[in-house]
């Protein structure tokens, strides 16, 4: 699709956070903020930022894990915001997104201002702060379009979620108990459920229990419906194993990439494994995946992730957000313009 054409209005200042080249290590990542003229096409909305949250993946491709995002650049893929530009209805709307082109292959969140289609922002959810509006994308994102590309889980179906305490784990426990799953949980050492949850979550410690034969003995030896493994490899066999005759796997992560895999057993068991990469997913097609997310939001099925204030800075810190995130931190980190 060509870029739409300019138009007469007149440019905002913005401050942006910019990356001027590939950093071989997280410690060499040095972000300045710089100031430029920034105006939107004609079908194009211009936001004034909020709130921007920091992924793991923008700490990958500052550090070169990503060969495809271009530099300079300005990193971020999740906003939130009001629109102060653009089409005829959409003046002073509050509005929030993603994308999995946004701060990797073009300019992204992490400013004063962005430039978005119009067709892919989405109205914020109302009683939702900036900050937790901003850090609803990349994981819920991941999360739901995982579940649909699987088949939506039914009432009565079980889903099993391995790293159920990561951001991506909490996500699909919220989803899949809002459409009436039983849920249950791997974590790698003893802990609860720390997410929001519609249905109980049954907690699997795969430190002490072998996940496979625990599922199959709570669920009397069916198994999973869906196994929605957000670490990968590690627990690919476990996984495997866990699940029910036309069982779906979806995978979103790895560690060594390399597996073994039981043909006879895959075929054997009808099973289904999907793929998911939201960074594939443009700002438009993100936006339609939030759309489906927000009436469980405005029910209140759905929850934001809390936002701890500490985990909130200005731009001119965007390096110790940076930082934090690289350090494996569990809060949703957030720049706030």
């Amino acid at each position: 699709m060509p870029p739409a054409p300019p138009t007469d209005r007149h440019p905002v200042a913005a401050r942006r956070v910019r990356l001027l080249a590939k950093a071989e290590t997280i410690a060499a990542v040095a972000p300045v903020v710089e100031t430029h003229a920034l105006s939107c096409g004609t079908n194009d909305l211009l936001i004034e930022v909020k709130a921007a949250a920091v992924n793991p993946s923008d700490i990958k491709a500052a550090t070169g894990l990503m060969p495809y995002a271009v530099f300079p650049r300005t990193p971020g893929r999740d906003y939130a915001g009001v629109v102060i530009d653009g089409p005829a209805g959409w003046i002073g709307r509050e509005v929030f997104g993603s994308s999995g082109d946004l701060g990797i292959r073009r300019d992204g969140t992490h400013a004063t201002h962005l430039v978005v289609e119009a067709d892919a922002a989405v109205e914020k959810p109302s009683g939702i702060s900036w900050e937790e509006a901003a850090g609803i994308g990349v994981p819920f994102v991941t999360a739901m379009e995982g579940l649909r590309r699987a088949g939506l889980p039914k009432a009565g179906e079980t889903v099993l979620v391995m790293g159920v305490n990561g951001k991506v784990g909490q996500a699909a426990v919220q989803i899949a108990g809002w459409h009436g799953a039983r849920v249950m949980g791997v974590v790698r050492k003893s802990e609860p459920y720390e997410g929001h949850g519609n249905t109980p979550v049954e907690v699997i410690d795969s430190s002490t229990t072998d996940v496979a034969a625990q599922v199959r003995e709570l669920t009397g030896g069916k198994g999973a419906d869906i196994v929605f493994n957000t670490v990968g490899d590690p627990y690919f066999q476990a996984a495997h194993k866990s699940l029910a005759l036309r069982g779906r796997q979806i995978l979103i992560a790895a560690v060594d990439r390399i597996v073994q895999f039981d043909i006879l057993e895959f075929y054997r068991g009808q099973h289904t494994y999907v793929g998911i990469d939201t960074l594939g997913l443009s700002s438009i097609a993100t936006g339609a995946v939030l759309r489906d997310l927000a009436p469980g939001f405005a029910g209140g099925h759905l929850k934001p992730f809390p936002i701890r204030p500490g985990a909130v800075f200005p731009l001119e810190r965007a390096r110790d957000a940076f930082v934090a995130v690289a350090g494996s931190s569990r809060d949703r980190v957030i720049l706030r313009p």
